[in-house]
């Protein structure tokens, strides 16, 4: 424990509410004292969490969750009001303060919102308060949405300088092979290395009442790894299993930290900002942005989709269709499009203003 500084724990909606919907106070109880206890100890604690739209359901009496957008924010709205007031409650009774953040990618997107979101969590932890994160679900809407609080996570992970992130799920950990389909899946342990088999083995959201699944917090977790950050992903309803975590025992699935790859910008790339859009390079490309360090070049691109400007952050795709990169684009979609698959001396010709330019510098790029 003497080695967690500073840890990070996200709860679901799917491991905090109650099977009928609504939150389990009884379950929250015994989540705020192992925090309080984690606390006591010497190491600060953030909590992101979700089920503001699940005591809102409740609240309302809406049997199901809306699939219209003013309803699930309304339900928002009055959700954000019970969780807050139920965290305020429980963690007073262990004389812990809490202090609410609710952000959207619209707050962190520019870089000078995200600094002043980082400043703000660091002064509450500097005066002893735990701070509660969770996306604004009251005016969030797709363009600005995380889309699951495993990515929100991650964010205020790095924004924090956390020692720990430890995501509570509804399951043991990730296994090799779906769980709920497969007989004979194995629980992987401990993962050091990002590989296709890791990713291939996360499945999606298993429950109703949540937004993420495995797969978003083998995401989260990637760009953790790059970070330096270990994750441990488990079941959120073990007892004792956020104390055992910080402690190092074996719970869950653990992702090795290693040492920082990424500097605290290109960390900000890869999470803060929602893609305007996606470019599909080809082999060659991807070995040069992989392997090579290189930056992409208009001849390395397939096709462009979405619509953005300079400076905007999109994906780049392989010809299998997986991420392997996000970045800060150098030229616009149309401008891309206008040049894409043409070497240096054939963008001057046709194109002379954008001859030169990069559709991705390497210094505003995350190979992931």
């Amino acid at each position: 424990m003497s080695e967690v500084a500073r840890i990070v724990v996200k709860v679901g909606s799917s491991t905090l509410a109650h099977a009928d919907g609504g939150l389990d106070r009884e379950y929250v109880e015994s989540l705020v004292q192992q925090l309080a206890e984690v606390r006591s100890r010497g190491t600060s604690v953030v909590l992101v969490s979700s089920g503001a739209i699940a005591a809102g359901m409740q609240a309302l009496g809406l049997d199901e969750r809306p699939k219209d957008m003013p309803s699930l924010q309304a339900a928002a709205s009055v959700g954000q009001v019970l969780v807050l007031e139920m965290y305020a409650a429980l963690f007073a009774m262990h004389s812990v303060p809490v202090g609410q953040i609710l952000l959207t990618r619209h707050d962190t997107a520019h870089r000078s919102g995200y600094l002043h979101a980082r400043d703000t969590m660091e002064r509450l932890l500097s005066l002893g308060v735990v701070p509660i994160v969770n996306e604004n679900d009251t005016v969030a809407v797709d363009e600005i949405r995380f889309g699951d609080n495993d990515t929100l996570a991650a964010l205020v992970a790095t924004m924090c300088k956390a020692s720990l992130v430890v995501l509570l799920t509804d399951t043991e950990g990730l296994y090799d092979v779906d769980p709920r389909t497969g007989s004979d899946a194995r629980l992987l342990e401990r993962v050091d290395e990002m590989t296709d088999q890791v990713v291939s083995a996360a499945s999606g959201a298993g429950s109703v009442i949540g937004s993420g699944g495995m797969i978003t917090k083998v995401d989260a977790a990637n760009v953790l790894m790059k970070a330096g950050i270990p994750t441990v992903v488990c079941d959120g309803r073990r007892r004792n299993v956020i104390l055992e975590a910080a402690e190092g025992k074996p719970v869950g699935t653990f992702f090795a930290g290693g040492e920082a790859a990424l500097p605290a910008r290109k960390l900000w790339i890869a999470l803060a900002q929602n893609p305007k859009g996606e470019v599909l390079v080809d082999d060659g490309a991807k070995d040069a942005l992989c392997s090579r360090g290189k930056s992409l070049l208009p001849i390395g691109v397939v096709s462009v989709a979405g619509t953005f400007e300079r400076g905007d952050a999109i994906v780049l795709k392989d010809s299998a269709d997986s991420v392997i990169a996000r970045g800060l684009a150098g030229m616009s979609s149309a401008d891309i499009d206008q040049v894409k698959g043409l070497k240096s001396s054939e963008i001057a010709e046709v194109v002379p203003a954008l001859a030169g330019l990069e559709v991705i510098h390497r210094d505003h790029l995350v190979i992931l």
